[in-house]
């Protein structure tokens, strides 16, 4: 079997996890292959990987939709639920400017605060191109006006936005993307060192749907995520173990979280993360069992 995943060091947690749970069941399983998101729905669609752990629902629908939807790719389970996107600022700007809202950065003014080249608009540390979020993104700056005043600016994600954050550490205005589970929220805290940006209005691409609200948060404008596995439909059609065991496994946002942050202090070798998995699995040994169980029975 061949587990892929994008590449995002973050990503192989999930991945490992699902792929031990393979193991126990008696699967051979590789270690697993970096593809772009949107190729490794491609290629798991086409038989050419066994899964991905890391589909977001509905943010990768259009991927799934393009490698060929139902015919060959099969969503399971909820990996992991209320996966968050959005915007957000320095605290210490939201709170001097008056600033709650993206569309408040449709006036000039306000904008002006985030720029960082010169130009008068306001630089957002944005989305990986690739990744299906700049999609969401590009929508909202069309939507909201705001093509004059923002500039979405893109690179590696994780070579940006250590930018970010130092710039907000030393107190200068700052604008950009995150999502969680990840590390980045615990670095830089919403409430205490950062803001979300609500919107006033949802407006979303490629027919994506859902609630974008989120309780204590109103509107963060992207809809509330669940992960989810998928898998080649032919495989899952063979295999009712596996199928079973994808359907089962869940990890809280929070222990994602947890073990990215544990990525962020240094502990990032797929070795080292390999025994996050070990861990995890250790520390959760009766619902685990179960799992096992019950897909074992699945035959």
């Amino acid at each position: 079997m061949i587990p892929s995943y994008s590449g995002i060091t973050e990503e192989l947690f999930q991945t490992y996890v699902v792929a031990d749970g393979l193991k126990n069941l008696g699967y051979d399983v590789s270690e697993p292959t970096q593809l772009q998101i949107q190729l490794a729905h491609v290629a798991v669609a086409n038989g050419d990987a066994t899964f991905y752990a890391a589909h977001w629902e509905p943010l990768h629908t259009q991927f799934w939709k393009e490698a060929g939807g139902d015919e060959k790719l099969v969503r399971l389970g909820h990996l992991s639920s209320n996966s968050l996107q959005g915007y957000l600022i320095d605290k210490k700007t939201a709170d001097a400017a008056g600033i709650q809202y993206l569309e408040d950065l449709k006036d000039p003014q306000n904008a002006k605060l985030f720029d960082i080249d010169g130009d008068g608009k306001a630089d957002l540390y944005g989305c990986e191109p690739g990744w299906g979020c700049e999609r969401v993104i590009e929508h909202h700056l069309d939507a909201y006006g705001l093509g004059n005043t923002v500039t979405h600016n893109q690179g590696g994600y994780f070579a940006i936005v250590p930018d970010a954050m130092e710039r907000i550490r030393e107190g200068k205005p700052t604008l950009y993307y995150t999502w969680t589970p990840l590390w980045v929220s615990a670095v830089l805290v919403p409430g205490k060192d950062v803001t979300w940006l609500n919107v006033k209005t949802t407006a979303l691409p490629d027919g994506q749907s859902g609630s974008t609200t989120v309780p204590s948060l109103v509107n963060l404008g992207f809809p509330v995520n669940d992960q989810m596995v998928i898998a080649n439909t032919k495989f899952v059609n063979g295999n009712p173990s596996a199928k079973k065991l994808f359907e089962l496994i869940h990890i809280p946002v929070e222990d994602i979280n947890a073990e990215n942050l544990l990525i962020n202090k240094g502990e990032k070798s797929n070795e080292q993360i390999q025994k996050h998995a070990t861990d995890w699995i250790a520390a959760h040994k009766d619902a685990w069992d179960k799992w096992i169980a019950e897909a074992k029975a699945a035959k």
